[in-house]
């Protein structure tokens, strides 16, 4: 998770929202990914995407059996698309979702695909909580900065 939280800060440090995403395999990372600033405005551009998309070409397989992938926000409910139909096993997440609409658990245990996720949020909660929070505060302000 830690790997994932300094992905987060390097998308706060670009000025984007602070998501970091790593996929394991054997104990060895095999994709990462970060939330990008591009000037094409892709959606689909999300942490754990770009993370599942980086593993995928490393192995030359889009199925990530046995794989683990760390966020630092519960995933969106595109994402966890993404993290089922690659057929990763576990899914582990820091900060939880404040507004309730990612729907981790009910896709995770949905058997959609004849796959499920195991689903462990809460690892490294605090910090992960923070850097979103303090990304978001800040963008508030320099905001009002700018309307004045």
């Amino acid at each position: 998770m830690r790997m994932a939280l300094r992905l987060a800060e390097k998308a706060k440090r670009e000025g984007e929202v602070p998501i970091g995403a790593v996929v394991v395999l054997g104990g060895k990372v095999i994709g990462r990914g970060y939330n990008v600033r591009t000037k094409r405005q892709m959606a689909t551009q999300h942490a754990e995407v770009r993370a599942i998309d980086s593993a995928c070409r490393k192995l030359k397989s889009w199925r990530l059996e046995d794989a683990e992938i760390y966020v630092t926000l519960e995933p969106c409910p595109m994402c966890m698309g993404a993290i089922l139909n690659a057929r990763i096993e576990r899914l582990y997440f820091g900060a939880y979702e404040q507004k309730g609409r990612s729907l981790t658990k009910e896709l995770a245990s949905a058997n959609l695909l004849n796959h499920t996720v195991e689903v462990t949020g809460g690892i490294m909660e605090e910090e992960c909580s923070k850097v979103l929070s303090s990304f978001f505060s800040e963008m508030r302000l320099r905001e009002k900065a700018n309307r004045q």
